[in-house]
Parts: structure tokens; sequence; C-alpha cells
């Protein structure tokens, strides 16, 4: 809930901005007559000129959007990581005494650590601007090569996109343990990366089930959003817009049920004792059973002929010398 929450003042948000900014723009009679002639190059000119009316103000009114949605996704997202956390808890531990409070201690640490991944987009952000700028070298104006700038900044975005993932998804589990441990934020961090190191083998195994899930679920939803476009011609624009808005939600609806089947399996594997995640050891060869000594004789054979009183008899055939 608190994350459609969050997507939907959002979209209310700019929504209502972009047509209070379209409302405020002043259309001068040189502008409506370049428009009227409907030349590629005097409309443009026209447009751009109209857009640049109230521009500062529209990047004023968006930047303390993006403040104060940001505040709401931190507290939002905080409150609803211990709602999430506490009820899976309480399900694993449905069969133990739980020792869990209902009040709101793990809430600063977890503010501060939705602080941390809201700063880390907006470095992502800033990464993005300074790839594209070290891009643009390879390319001046004197010799342009769009190409190479291209190649430059592919991986270089790669890279940033990476890294964004990597930390914002440490920072994320970490408020599991702010929530499990009581875990002051730096300490939320520390149990979060001993996690990872210790069972590496689930926490991979859960990871890439749930993206592959959601990569598959991905590739559907745009692909069934991008069928009624091709009925744009035939049928309302209404309809088409409704369908792709329905397949939109369906699509939100499921990513956020592989969030929290995936937020599921992490605690399932934090409250799992570590002896029932190791592998399972090898089963023993058979042993063969052991070879019987012969007994040991006790007594004395007095049929031995070596043991006997009587002399041997002549051989019947002497040896001749």
């Amino acid at each position: 809930m608190w994350r459609w929450t969050a997507g939907g003042t959002a979209v209310a948000l700019f929504v209502f901005g972009l047509f209070e900014y379209l409302n405020t723009l002043p259309v001068t009679n040189g502008e409506l007559l370049f428009l009227r002639t409907r030349h590629p190059y005097l409309v443009g000119e026209a447009i751009a000129h109209i857009l640049r009316g109230s521009l500062n103000r529209v990047v004023v009114a968006g930047l303390l959007a993006a403040l104060l949605l940001a505040a709401l996704w931190i507290i939002a997202a905080s409150l609803g990581r211990i709602a999430t956390v506490r009820g899976l808890l309480d399900y694993f531990r449905r069969d133990v005494a739980s020792s869990l409070s209902t009040d709101n201690r793990p809430l600063p640490a977890l503010l501060r650590l939705n602080f941390l991944r809201a700063a880390v987009a907006v470095a992502a952000l800033v990464g993005f601007v300074g790839a594209s700028i070290m891009a643009g070298f390879a390319s001046p104006d004197a010799h342009p090569r769009p190409g190479v700038a291209f190649l430059l900044f592919l991986p270089l975005a790669a890279l940033i996109c990476w890294v964004w993932w990597a930390l914002n998804w440490l920072l994320s589990l970490a408020g599991v343990f702010a929530v499990r441990d009581d875990e002051e934020a730096v300490g939320a961090i520390t149990a979060a990366v001993a996690f990872c190191r210790e069972r590496t083998g689930p926490v991979f195994a859960v990871s890439t089930w749930t993206g592959l899930a959601h990569l598959v679920a991905f590739v559907g939803a745009t692909t069934v959003v991008s069928m009624p476009l091709g009925f744009a011609g035939v049928v309302p624009w209404r309809l088409v817009v409704a369908v792709m808005i329905l397949v939109t939600v369906a699509y939100f609806a499921l990513a956020d049920w592989l969030y929290m089947a995936r937020l599921a399996g992490y605690v399932c594997i934090a409250e799992m004792p570590q002896a029932l995640l190791a592998p399972l050891p090898p089963a023993p060869l058979p042993v063969p059973p052991p070879i019987a000594a012969p007994p040991v004789r006790t007594t004395i054979d007095r049929e031995e002929p070596i043991l006997s009183d009587v002399p041997n008899p002549l051989s019947p055939h002497p040896v001749s010398g």
C-alpha cells in the first residue's frame, strides 16, 4: 500500500503540474500567426518561445515537488518496511515464542537507510550527467563523432546502473535487520553484509529466481501493452489508453507481489538455522565385513608324523652311493 500511495501521489502531482503549466503559458498574436502557417520551422520556433515563458517556475516547482515526494517516500517506505517485516517474522515464528516489540524503535534507522537510498538515486542521476559530459569530449563541435560518444557513454551508464542497483539492494536488505534485530543504520548494513557472506547460496538463489520472474513479467507486460497501439487507428483512443493503463496496473501489482516474495525469502533464510542451510554430507561408503581370522589351535595334534615316537621305516628304494 505504501508503494501505491507514493506512486499515486507522484502521478497526481505530475498530471496536475502539467495542466497548470500549460494553463500559464502566454500565447501572443505573433506566435499564433506562426502556428497557423503550419511550417515546421516556424511552428517549432513558436512552440519553443511559448514553452520558454514560465520555464523557470516549472523548474523550481519540479525541484520542490521532487523533494517533497522524496520525503514522503522515505517516511512511507520506513513505516511499510516495519509492517511487512514484522508480519513475515510473526509468520515464520508462529510456532515459537516471539519477542517482537510493537513500538517504532527501528523507525530512525529505517529513515536513515531510506535517506541513503534516495541519496544513491540522486547520485546516479548526477553520474549520468557526468557520463554524458565525459562522452561529449570525444565528439567536439569541430569534429563531431556521435558514434564514438555513444560507445563511451554506454559502458559508463551500465556501470552507474550496476553500482546504483547493488547499493540500493544492500540498503534495502539492511532494513530487514533494522527491524529484526533493532540495529542502527550502520549495524544493519554490517549485518546485511555478513548475512550475504555467510549464506551466499540461498540469497543468490532467491534473488535470481525472483529476478527472472520479474524480467518475464516485464517482457510480457511490454508485449501486451504494445499490442493495443496497433489498433489505435481502428478502435477509439480512449479504449486503447484504458487497456494500456489496466495492463500497467496489473504489471505493477505482480511486481509488488514478486518483491514481497523476495523479501519473504530473505526473512526465511535469516530465521532458518545454519545447520539446515548447510549442504548434506555425502553418504558414507558401505564398509565390507571383516574377514574372520583362522582360529588359534591350543592343542597338540597327536597324529602329526613329526611328533611320532616310531622311526621312519626304511625306504623300499634305497639310494645308491
